[in-house]
């Protein structure tokens, strides 16, 4: 089987990406993570250029890892400089790593307008600068920048870089399309006319700008590329890196050769979640292979046919890259969605039954109100316990007040006042918060904290409000969401009304009541 070398730059590359700014602990996190998913290099940034990522050098010394192996990153000497005298570079010796990766220009526009130096005076920078390098004993691999726009703008000069890298002492020649505007097939045609002239191992580096940034990859890799380098989850500067969770997976499953190994595989999408938290990135649903809704099902036709042959409508099992399958209830998805959540929950039902008719015709009477379940499984739990009367209330609301009030001294203030109802104890309790869904939440907690001490173990983590009717104005219909989570799960509730107040404490409410129920289940 062949074996890939994945090479990952999330913390440099990704750290790009708009919105993301990694402290050196964020970044030991990510890169014990990529450790423990098997990826081979790990480019940890680029030292003497920021004292953060030379902070970050000191940090990996004093910690075991078990795989990876960590890359400095930097460009070559400085114009009419000697390398053996470059201050950037000697830092980069001096982090201690065994492997630096140098990026240098391929593109004779670059070099004319960019470093405003003559092509010969770059071909010795990347001369110098490789050999000294390898004078440190330490491994050289070779960056070409916008090498695919280079090489079609002048492919004389670009192919000379390659050759000047290789022949001070590159490990490997790392073909970069810079700009992503490269297309499939410019991209293997040019790999197959280099191979013909550069003997050392070839790498591929590319970004998304043309939405390709995966498939070239792959198609590098087809071509005879040994290296990969991308970025987890696509992080990048623009449109991103090409994102290694797809590529990995590609190079698994469809290509049958070793990236990370079938083990590790498992792991991806938890390495994927994990690093889009540490990032405070928003999960892209719809990624493949790793996202939520990467083997979520809807249509009442496909669910029908993945209940008889699972692949009628996915590409591969989920727990191969270790996620999992969903099927989404909705009033489109018919009667097999709700049998199959039927069996999950250890209840019987058949398609005939009168009760899975109840439940078909209840879905699809709440979400013509604007429900949406398939976002909210844990408001779907208890929808289907309480129309089959499998459920016991664990309270009652006798009524609830919000008061939203702004003083010129402290500036706006909610306080919410709750009064419910437990057995037959009637307790009531009031609450200040940031706003009135805080505030809310605070009471109905204060209210049912002595009865159930448990729910002191959960936290709301997020709020989501979406306008249902925008046509009828202030008085339309909202939908609000919330995810709510305690020390090992997490999960989503639904709420709808005309009244925001009031559509949150309905999503709050089945938040509350699913962590009870779910108590109740795991103490029987």
């Amino acid at each position: 089987m062949r074996k890939i070398i994945i090479y990952d730059t999330t913390l440099r590359d990704g750290a790009q990406t708009e919105g993301v700014s990694y402290s050196v602990n964020d970044k030991m996190l990510i890169a014990k993570k990529l450790d423990s998913l098997g990826i081979d290099y790990i480019e940890g940034g680029w030292p003497g250029s920021n004292p953060k990522d030379l902070e970050f050098f000191k940090a990996i010394k004093n910690t075991k890892f078990s795989y990876s192996k960590f890359v400095a990153f930097g460009s070559t000497c400085r114009k009419d400089n000697k390398a053996s005298q470059d201050p950037i570079l000697k830092a980069l010796v001096s982090s201690g790593v065994k492997y630096i990766t140098i990026f240098g220009k391929s593109w004779d526009l670059h070099v004319k307008d960019v470093l405003k130096t003559s092509l010969e005076e770059n071909l010795r920078m990347i001369t110098d600068t490789i050999k000294f390098i390898r004078s440190k004993k330490i491994t050289a691999f070779y960056d070409a920048e916008h090498f695919f726009d280079g090489y079609k703008h002048n492919p004389e000069y670009a192919l000379k870089t390659l050759t000047a890298a290789q022949d001070a002492g590159a490990e490997c020649i790392i073909l970069c399309d810079t700009n992503g505007g490269t297309i499939t097939s410019e991209l293997i045609r040019i790999i197959s006319e280099i191979k013909q002239a550069i003997k050392v191992d070839l790498g591929i580096h590319v970004h998304n700008d043309n939405g390709m940034a995966v498939a070239n990859s792959i198609a590098a890799v087809e071509s005879g590329c040994s290296q990969v380098q991308g970025t987890i989850n696509g992080y990048g500067e623009r449109c991103g890196n090409a994102d290694l969770c797809s590529i990995i997976a590609c190079l698994e499953l469809k290509l049958n050769m070793k990236a990370v190994g079938q083990i590790n595989l498992k792991q991806l999408t938890d390495a994927s979640h994990y690093i889009s938290e540490v990032s405070n990135m928003k999960q892209q649903d719809n990624q493949p292979f790793v996202g939520t809704s990467a083997f979520a099902h809807k249509a009442g036709v496909h669910i029908n046919a993945m209940v008889k042959n699972a692949l009628s409508y996915e590409q591969i099992l989920p727990e191969t890259v270790g996620n999992k399958r969903r099927f989404l209830a909705s009033e489109l998805a018919g009667k097999t969605s709700i049998l199959f959540k039927a069996k999950e929950l250890s209840i019987d039902l058949a398609k005939n039954d009168s009760n899975t008719k109840k439940l078909h015709k209840l879905i699809q009477d709440l979400e013509y109100q604007g429900y949406q379940f398939e976002a909210a499984e844990a408001s779907f739990e208890l929808l289907i316990k309480k129309a089959l009367k499998k459920y016991d209330k664990f309270f009652e609301l006798d009524g609830f007040r919000v008061i939203v009030e702004k003083r010129p001294d402290v500036g706006m203030i909610s306080e919410a006042t709750v009064k419910i109802i437990v057995g037959k104890v009637k307790v009531h309790a009031a609450c200040e918060g940031d706003g009135p869904v805080n505030a809310l939440d605070g009471a109905l907690r204060k209210a049912l904290s002595d009865f159930y001490p448990e729910l002191n173990k959960m936290h709301l983590s997020d709020f989501k409000v979406r306008v249902i009717d925008s046509k009828t104005g202030t008085a339309a219909k909202v939908r609000v969401f919330i995810e709510s989570q305690d020390e090992k799960n997490s999960w989503w509730t639904v709420g709808v009304s005309e009244n925001i107040i009031e559509a949150s404490w309905q999503a709050l409410v089945d938040s509350i009541e699913y962590k009870l129920l779910k108590e109740k289940e795991k103490n029987k």
